[in-house]
């Protein structure tokens, strides 16, 4: 039994921390901004990635352009009430989005949404830091590893455990840059 061979766990919740706090505004326009917005279309709710290309011309601006026309409108819907302070111009055959200047109540706000999604991909990391340290108990109780294995292995683990709240960390920092610039 080995710690590294669980690391694929500790990555997946990196990368939804990354999905999560990418989707967070930034005076800089990203289509990370509008991929994952639920859009109300053919009866049901789809991701908006999945219904037209999102494209960044400007850096304060997003064009939205659905492979479906007919569904246009629906997206226009779907843009303006998210409510992330975005004006909204139906093109015709796209949608032309502008980011409004953000205020320094609009900064805070979003810094306190972001440390609220950074402890979240924390909590996920001790949830799954928990499995992994059951497992290992479970392993000395079964007699199939001895007690300083046990020790070894749950040193081994903490040790992975702050590495990858140090990237949480990091990439925290890295956002809340992003937003107060």
């Amino acid at each position: 039994m080995k710690i590294d061979q669980y690391r694929g766990e500790f990555d997946k919740v990196i990368e939804h921390v990354k999905v999560d706090i990418g989707a967070l505004r930034t005076n800089r326009a990203t289509p990370s901004m509008l991929e994952n917005l639920m859009v109300e279309v053919y009866g049901s709710k789809m991701p908006l990635n999945q219904l037209g290309s999102i494209q960044s011309p400007e850096p304060r601006m997003l064009t939205v352009e659905p492979w479906d026309k007919s569904v246009l409108k629906n997206v226009e819907k779907a843009v303006q009430t998210a409510s992330m302070g975005f004006n909204v111009a139906n093109e015709g055959t796209f949608l032309r989005i502008t980011l409004s200047p953000m205020t320094e109540e609009t900064r805070r706000e979003l810094v306190k949404v972001l440390n609220d999604k950074l402890e979240s991909g924390r909590r996920s990391l001790r949830g799954v830091r928990d499995e992994i340290k059951e497992k290992v108990v479970t392993a000395e109780k079964n007699k199939e590893i001895t007690e300083d294995e046990r020790y070894k292995l749950v040193e081994d683990l903490d040790k992975t455990v702050r590495e990858y709240n140090d990237k949480v960390e990091e990439l925290g920092q890295k956002k809340e840059e992003e937003i107060k610039l």
